[in-house]
């Protein structure tokens, strides 16, 4: 039994920010090769407008021709009710709501107040509740963002706070420009944890900075066992300019296995999943850095202990 869940949001969070139009058997295609890596759970989509995000207007699709594991939780983004019934018709498993702290994002990203995507998600939260659908609420803006600056922790406390109050059953605490700092995540987390259960929390940490591993490594230190990541260190927020990719879930599963945590993902299966896309989006992800580790051009893993080439 793993210590960690990971949940891949490469499919949601990786591609929605791609010009490259991505086909649809392609990310059926994508999903069913992430889902035998040992992931606990994939993103698949977001249920929201395609003039929106127009790459993944493609939802329906994707969810009715992935072939399903069992051990694999399949959720999407839903902004609203009517996300909702899309959502229920594929058949997911669990979905996830999204608000940001800062009022300025909210403007720009779900043209509501804070208070006013509270309100859309009361009604959509208890239907999906009375499906027996599990239900996420993204924090997003929860340490900077880059209309406001720095976020005060009491602000995402707050947020988090009022989502497990409307009916959430975890919390997705995400640093959306990937700027915070691992002494920020520290201070929201002494925050936060002395009112929430640590295993009602999840962190997604977007690298824009080089700080995401430092913070998974804190998050896991701090009792966190969810975390969000995306293969290859995929995406970034088209509705927050700078942000640039999530952290990789090859670099995630290996600082957590140094950690001492055991995490039964599959790293060649991974590599095998993103290479999927290559021909739409290239493979020059794969020279990045992480946390001073090169990426293996061979096989695609972080140079080290996990790599096939550990001289790299």
């Amino acid at each position: 039994m793993s210590d960690v869940k990971l949940v891949e949001v490469g499919p949601r969070d990786g591609l929605q920010n791609e010009k490259a139009r991505i086909p649809t058997e392609t990310k059926v295609a994508f999903v069913d090769a992430l889902s035998e890596t040992g992931v606990g759970e994939i993103e698949v989509s977001a249920f929201v407008a395609p003039r929106r995000v127009p790459q993944l207007g493609d939802a329906e699709a994707v969810f009715r021709g992935i072939r399903r594991n069992a051990s694999v939780v399949y959720s999407a983004l839903v902004p609203n009710e009517r996300g909702l019934e899309r959502a229920q018709a594929c058949g997911v498993d669990k979905i996830a709501v999204f608000t940001a702290v800062s009022e300025t994002f909210n403007r720009h990203n779900i043209h509501t107040s804070l208070a006013g995507s509270l309100r859309r998600f009361r009604p959509l939260i208890k239907r999906a509740k009375t499906a027996g659908l599990p239900v996420r609420g993204y924090v997003s803006t929860a340490f900077w963002c880059a209309f406001e600056g720095r976020i005060p922790p009491e602000g995402a406390i707050g947020v988090a706070e009022r989502l497990f109050e409307i009916g959430v059953d975890e919390v997705s605490i995400s640093d959306t420009v990937g700027k915070a700092t691992p002494e920020e995540v520290a201070e929201l987390l002494d925050g936060l944890l002395p009112r929430v259960a640590p295993e009602r929390v999840a962190v997604h940490f977007h690298d824009t900075f080089g700080h995401a591993l430092a913070n998974v490594r804190l998050s896991w230190d701090y009792g966190i066992r969810i975390f969000d990541a995306s293969v290859g260190g995929l995406g970034g927020c088209p509705f927050a300019p700078g942000a640039t990719g999530n952290v990789a879930t090859e670099a995630v599963a290996a600082a957590l296995t140094d950690q001492g945590a055991e995490v039964n993902v599959d790293l060649q299966k991974l590599a095998h999943a993103r290479q999927l896309l290559n021909p739409y989006l290239g493979d020059e992800r794969s020279a990045r850095t992480m946390d001073g580790e090169r990426v293996c051009e061979t096989c695609d893993y972080f140079a080290g202990e996990v790599c096939c080439n550990s001289s790299l």
